[in-house]
């Protein structure tokens, strides 16, 4: 038997025994990956041999806390958020794994454990509030495979450019032209819309709307990973990205549809790296199209108002067809020193059917900035301050103020108390505090007008506390 087989071995004896949930460092091919603030430990190397193969080993674990006090409401429905004071909680662990088993092909692995309690049951808002929740959260700590996926490079002419060991990525030396496949078990935002100051829940900001763009319903499971294929062609300053990924057996289910052909989320991205007086930026297009059995909502609105159904999810009630769902969004960033930082999101989808595996929004705009701490001597401290707006379709606007009730939404509470719509507003803040070598501590704050899109509730003021260790 080869070593090949032995690692692949080691791997598959893992992955069994362990058995996706939030969002992990981006499992991507390299290109403005999110850094990570770690340093090497004494005693602790994270990259070597095993049976003669290049491997490394790395490992997070994030505990984040939220709370917020009783906020106005004359009215609750079925999913809204509670207005009484609450609190909310997440915990996770995440080891990664990977071997080199040929020149240019890794294999990842990332088994990771999670637990939590979501506000609401993860229902009341279109921008949740902590990146690390997941419709498949519970109070009893839940082990299972958030990756297993192979990546091959296939490098071309160009500048030679090193790939530093981190989490899901060997040391590496490629081709500033080359082409990256990625195939297997990862989040599509693994490989789709990085940012360097909005992306990891774990580091960076806390809100949905901060880790990709709000309205982006980008295929994947109740934890946010799915299976597929994706392809990345560098080319020095541009990038071409496409996949196709496993949509799930049901809107926001755990379950995904293997027939590939019949039911999927497609994406594609091209974006354009550049320096401005020697400092990067990049701008990026992303589009999506999503297939698969979905409730068309004016379907569902005209059956709330035939069957006197206000206050049920009549969406169950009307999803007999096949839908196709389609979005489009641009990002940019810039550095403008080499501490500082801003960014900008914008997106919007057809909004004609329900929501397949994300959240409830239609289109969002976010902008924001980050910064580290060595203005003021804390290099390793970093600051993020951030605005988002999140919108409805006529469509969905239309089914809710009938009196229809969504997945994560529907303030309707009886004749007249249906849904006053506004835009949902958040802004967000936050610092973390390097406590000790490759342990971070954080406070965010968050304010949210109008949540649910209803301008009959609201605001809801949520102070979180963060803590997160990686090596």
């Amino acid at each position: 038997m080869t070593r090949k087989f032995y690692i692949l071995l080691l791997l598959s004896i893992i992955c069994t025994f362990l058995g996706a949930s939030a969002f992990a460092q981006r499992a991507g091919s390299g290109a403005d990956q999110i850094a990570s603030f770690a340093s090497p430990i004494e005693n602790l190397p994270t990259e070597g041999e095993l049976f003669g193969l290049p491997v490394n080993v790395h490992g997070q674990t994030t505990y984040i806390n939220q709370r917020y006090n009783n906020f106005t409401s004359s009215y609750s429905g079925m999913n809204s958020l509670a207005a009484q004071k609450a609190m909310s909680y997440t915990w996770s662990g995440t080891l990664f794994f990977g071997a080199r088993v040929a020149p240019d092909t890794d294999v990842y692995f990332n088994p990771e454990v999670i637990s939590g309690v979501a506000f609401s049951g993860l229902t009341g808002l279109g921008g949740f509030s902590n990146g690390e929740g997941s419709k498949a959260v519970g109070t009893q700590a839940k082990f299972y495979s958030a990756r297993a996926f192979m990546r091959h490079t296939i490098n071309q002419e160009g500048d030679k450019v090193v790939l530093e060991n981190e989490a899901n990525q060997i040391t590496q030396t490629v081709s500033s032209n080359r082409v990256v496949v990625t195939a297997g078990q990862f989040s599509t935002l693994d490989i789709f819309d990085d940012s360097r100051y909005a992306k990891d829940p774990r580091v960076q900001f806390m809100n949905w709307g901060n880790m990709t763009y709000l309205a982006y319903d980008y295929a994947a499971d109740a934890r946010g990973y799915s299976t597929g294929l994706a392809g990345e062609w560098y080319l020095d300053h541009w990038v071409l990205r496409a996949s196709r990924m496993l949509a799930p057996k049901n809107p926001n289910g755990r379950d995904l549809n293997w027939q590939i052909f019949n039911t999927y989320g497609d994406q594609f991205e091209i974006e354009r790296q550049h320096h401005i007086g020697k400092l990067p930026g990049k701008v990026s297009v992303l589009a999506y199209r999503n297939k698969m059995i979905l409730a068309r909502f004016s379907d569902a609105t005209n059956y709330v108002l035939t069957n006197n159904a206000q206050g049920t999810q009549a969406i169950n009630n009307v999803r007999t067809n096949y839908q196709y769902k389609t979005g489009v969004g641009v990002h940019g960033e810039q550095a403008l020193t080499h501490d500082l930082g801003i960014y900008a999101r914008a997106f919007t989808s057809d909004g004609r059917t329900e929501t397949m595996s994300f959240t409830e929004a239609d289109n969002s705009i976010s902008v924001g900035m980050g910064m580290n701490g060595t203005s003021w001597a804390r290099p390793h401290d970093s600051i993020g301050i951030s605005m988002m707006q999140n919108g409805l379709s006529s469509y969905r606007r239309s089914y809710l103020q009938a009196g229809g009730v969504s997945y994560f939404i529907g303030d309707y509470a009886g004749p007249g108390q249906t849904i006053s719509y506004r835009p949902e507003r958040v802004g967000e803040v936050y610092y973390n505090a390097n406590v000790v070598k490759n342990v971070l501590a954080g406070l965010n704050f968050q304010h949210i007008n109008n949540p649910a899109y209803n301008a009959a509730r609201g605001p809801v003021n949520i102070v979180s506390f963060r803590i997160h260790a990686e090596f």
